[in-house]
């Protein structure tokens, strides 16, 4: 229950839900924790933790916001070890209705903050041997109806992880990805809600899920902080799918 002792990490959509849990897990592994969002419930979730983690209020769509959110955590905990990018917001567009101003926005949160958060954090994750973590989903490689254009997003965070592992691998860094399938958060029920009978469309997707359940949002949290921590020494470049079986089953 030490896998993270001495190690600091900064979690970024940390408030709530899959954030709130990956910060909850680097505590339980003896880590400290940045819990950097724009949802002051933030501070709520990191006095709830302890006085190993901090909050740090944030718009990651902000290179400025990111560049200050990071040097205050540096500060704050002595310097960071791991990254996670797991700040992200769900899209559900038709391509041709959709604006500019809202593609904007969807790639500025889900993809171009994992970026900025990376430019920021590498020259300390150099220096300590850190690694990064950034919280994709099933949706990059598999994708349904009414997405658009979430799954191109989470394509390219996917892209940008192999990207960073290759070039800064030699330079003591590790960079992987984690793949939730449907999970147990604010999010989901959201998407639930929008189905004409919500739980006729849990009980569809329940039956097409081999486990029969969706992930809690803890075990996307226990994956991430093994991929944090020197056990998983010899990884980078992979994405980890994190989805009760889903993305293994062929369409029936």
């Amino acid at each position: 229950m030490n896998a993270l002792a001495g190690k600091s990490v900064l979690v970024t959509g940390a408030a709530r839900g899959i954030g709130a849990a990956i910060a909850e897990a680097v505590v339980d592994e003896a880590g400290a924790v940045a819990l950097v969002d724009f949802d002051p419930a933030g501070a709520d979730t990191a006095a709830r933790l302890g006085d190993r983690a901090h909050f740090f209020p944030c718009d990651v769509r902000s290179l400025e916001d990111v560049e200050r959110a990071v040097a205050e955590a540096e500060l704050a905990l002595g310097g960071l070890d791991g990254l996670v990018n797991n700040a992200g917001i769900n899209a559900y567009f038709d391509a041709v209705a959709m604006t500019e101003e809202d593609w904007d926005t969807v790639f500025a949160v889900d993809l171009k903050a994992a970026w900025m958060l990376a430019k920021a954090m590498l020259p300390g994750l150099i220096e300590r041997r850190g690694a990064i973590v950034n919280i994709s989903s099933i949706q990059a490689q598999l994708t349904i109806e009414g997405f658009f254009p979430y799954a191109a997003a989470k394509a390219g965070l996917e892209g940008l992880t192999r990207s960073l592992a290759l070039d800064y691998a030699p330079r003591g860094v590790r960079v992987n990805a984690v793949a939730p399938g449907y999970t147990d958060t604010r999010l989901v029920r959201e998407w639930l809600d929008l189905q004409p009978d919500p739980q006729a469309a849990l009980d569809s997707v329940l039956a097409k899920i081999p486990m029969r359940r969706i992930a809690t949002p803890r075990e996307i949290g226990n994956v991430v902080v093994f991929l944090l921590s020197e056990q998983a020494s010899a990884i980078t470049g992979a994405t980890i799918a994190v989805d009760c079986g889903l993305g293994v089953r062929y369409a029936s």
